[in-house]
């Protein structure tokens, strides 16, 4: 049997070529977009590839470590590995200002500044402790009830929002609503998954998309109703900016019109490496697929694209393998993540979608993104790489 297989043979080799092909494009696109000189310190130019080299290979030591950790183990930790993922996220409000341990960025207080180290966002990291927490909620629940009936899956749904409502409560406080929509995306994908009934979820999902519906038109047509309830002008505007950006060009319009310009002169096939000419605000780490639009055109743009397919489409095919539930879970709230990730980071230069300020999964410059996904991956390898150990074994074990 397959079972007997050498751990080069078990080794998910596409997937780590696929992990190499975003690893040059980061760098490429990273190169390009600090050509244009904004990115200074004392007038210096900053360089960000040795940095986004060390922290690829920090991620793949963390890819390593996860791997070599069974499913099993990580079921019997899940719920270590979620609470110590909520316990950070509170530290950043239990901490005191005077430590200066917690530090704000674009209004959110949502990072950790650790002296010699820099700065740690925890959500990059709760994201896939959350999907951690969610497949053992999940699979312990059908353990229990075998018989699955409309109360079974009530009780089921209860669950999940009860796992849910924590962490996503304290990432909203901070307020980060790019993150709370990844959780939202994970959360959904996951309710479909473990095949609650649509009797359930049909309802549910009709509804808030008539609440979206309703808020959207509240927005445009009945904004002092908002005010009254909480709503801040400054996140109408966004919304404004979003739908009209050349309204309000000196303002919250500026970076969408700027990103569809950088996309738009790129033309088919682009003005080639570091030719650059359209100003970009945040080009190397959220609007770097306005850079790739830039360079490439919509050649390169399709490639990238495409590679995020053949990402997405081999990972599906290894949930699709998988026997043991624990791991079928854990992969699809993965892939929930990262597609998310992408579209709305797409989407958002291309004006389809609103400007939350969410990277590009493995292009993006950044330290914490970029560990919280190689983490995620890694638990992707380690499912690959240990499914066929468990195919005949029982899940009876706590």
């Amino acid at each position: 049997m397959n079972i007997d297989k050498k751990p080069v043979d078990r080794f998910d080799w596409p997937l780590a070529f696929i992990m190499l092909l975003f690893f040059v494009i980061s760098l490429i696109a990273i190169a390009s977009a600090q050509t244009t000189g904004q990115y200074k310190i004392n007038s210096i130019p900053i360089n960000f590839i040795p940095s986004q080299i060390q922290w690829y290979v920090i991620g793949s030591i963390i890819i390593a470590i996860t791997m070599y950790l069974e499913p099993e183990q990580y079921k019997k930790a899940a719920w270590i590995i979620y609470g110590g993922g909520v316990f950070m996220l509170a530290m950043l409000y239990i901490l005191p200002d005077s430590l200066e341990l917690v530090s704000r960025r674009n209004g959110a207080k949502s990072w950790f500044h650790i002296p010699g180290v820099g700065s740690i966002q925890p959500a990059e990291f709760m994201k896939t402790f959350f999907i951690i927490g969610l497949a053992r909620t999940i699979t312990k629940h059908h353990e229990r009830y075998l018989e699955k009936t409309l109360q079974t899956d009530f009780l089921l749904l209860g669950k999940i929002i009860a796992v849910f409502i924590v962490p996503f409560a304290l990432i909203m406080l901070q307020p980060d609503l790019g993150t709370g929509l990844v959780f939202i995306a994970i959360t959904t994908a996951l309710v479909i998954v473990a095949g609650i009934t649509w009797r359930i979820i049909l309802p549910i999902f009709l509804g808030t998309a008539t609440l979206g519906a309703t808020l959207l038109w509240m927005a445009l047509y009945a904004q002092e109703i908002l005010v009254k309830f909480g709503a801040k002008p400054y996140q109408l505007e966004r919304i404004y900016s979003w739908l009209d950006p050349y309204s309000y060009a000196s303002n919250e319009g500026r970076h969408l019109i700027t990103s569809l310009n950088a996309i738009g002169s790129g033309e088919i096939f682009g003005k080639g490496f570091q030719g650059r000419e359209v100003y970009v605000a945040e080009s190397h780490t959220d609007f770097i697929f306005s850079t790739i639009g830039e360079d490439w055109g919509f050649v390169g743009a399709s490639l990238v694209i495409c590679l995020y397919f053949f990402l997405i489409y081999h990972m599906t095919k290894i949930t699709l393998e998988l026997k043991d539930q624990f791991s079928t879970y854990i992969c699809a709230g993965i892939i929930a993540m990262i597609t998310f990730h992408v579209f709305e980071n797409i989407g958002m230069t291309i004006q389809l979608l609103p400007i939350t300020g969410i990277p590009l999964p493995f292009i993006s410059y950044g330290g914490s993104s970029l560990m919280g996904n190689m983490l995620a991956i890694g638990l992707v390898f380690s499912m690959k790489f240990h499914h066929r150990t468990y195919m005949f074994s029982s899940d009876d074990e706590d």
